[in-house]
């Protein structure tokens, strides 16, 4: 049975004078999931989501949003966290989520009850009556968040969710991000953090330099890759090294290198016969790391990585 996309595009491209930001991007979001859009700070991720909204309109390229190629027409029935966080500071925690309830439709009084609901379900009950300003910067950003979702929108759509926010408030996010997929919601985040699409994306989008690297589920990711063997010896001689494949590495006492084509057991085999012995062997699939590795270069991997810790 086919699931109808909360969300698609075809052919996206934006320019902005003579860069490229988007160069041909299509993706599509089925309803009822959590899709990822995974890449590099100014890979085009931003800019992808506010054509899909329809904050601005692509030089090129088709989109279609809740059922409409007008996305504003939708605005309603959509919960946005956008990268730049901002809240009044002199409101208080509940106001300022019934407000953002209020710019949705949601009568006040309504939104009010169900901030009350939204803080407690999220550890901070204790927080409804303080000030924006008097809040840490993350329970802050918590706070914007839950006013994203107050009006319990089909399409929730989030941008780097999870940068700046401490560990607690990380795992509270996840948590929530997978109650609203349990309530019916869609949700869209993007992130440069690949723990977080590896743990929750039903399917997900990779995009890098502007273009779209992979679009699929994380399992189909990884299956693109080999197989990889982790193999510790007995007996860990000179002549080990020239009895394994050719990509073999050294990896904590042992060896890490893809299954062949063929198979393990020839290789076990002759392990066994020239007395090297084994003493430990795991067969596993690549990570999502491994396979963005392959997609976008391990220089940009490490940027990422690098990024991820300051903001962290």
């Amino acid at each position: 049975m086919t699931v109808e996309p909360a969300l698609s595009a075809t052919a996206l491209v934006k320019n902005f004078g003579s860069k490229r930001a988007v160069n041909g991007v299509d993706i599509s979001v089925p309803r009822g999931s959590i899709y990822g859009i995974l890449g590099p700070n100014g890979a085009g991720k931003t800019t992808t989501l506010r054509m899909l909204l329809g904050i601005i309109d692509p030089d090129s390229g088709d989109r279609e949003l809740l059922g409409t190629t007008r996305p504003r027409t939708a605005s309603n029935r959509i919960g946005y966290l956008p990268e730049e966080r901002g809240l009044y500071p002199g409101m208080k925690a509940r106001e300022a989520i019934a407000f953002m309830g209020a710019l949705r439709g949601l009568p006040w009084a309504e939104g009010r009850s169900r901030a009350d609901l939204l803080l407690a379900d999220a550890g901070l009950g204790h927080a409804a009556n303080d000030k924006i300003k008097k809040l840490s910067k993350g329970m802050a950003q918590f706070v914007q968040l839950l006013g994203s979702i107050v009006h319990r929108p089909e399409l929730i759509v989030l941008d780097e969710p999870f940068s700046g926010l401490d560990p607690v408030n990380q795992e509270r996010l996840e948590a929530l991000i997978l109650a609203e997929r349990d309530r019916g919601a869609t949700i869209l985040f993007s992130t440069h953090v690949m723990g977080h699409a590896e743990r929750l994306c039903d399917r997900l989008a990779i995009i890098a330099s502007g273009r779209l690297r992979y679009e699929g589920s994380v399992g189909e990711a990884r299956a693109t890759m080999p197989m990889q063997a982790h193999y510790t010896p007995r007996d860990n001689g000179e002549a080990l090294a020239a009895l394994l494949p050719a990509d073999a590495v050294r990896e904590n006492g042992g060896y890490v290198f893809n299954v062949p084509d063929s198979g393990m057991e020839a290789l076990l085999a002759m392990l066994l016969e020239s007395g090297h012995g084994i003493a430990g062997l795991s067969l596993e699939r690549p990570s999502l790391h491994d396979v963005f590795v392959k997609l976008v270069g391990e220089e940009t991997v490490e940027r990422m990585e690098s990024e991820a810790e300051e903001a962290a």
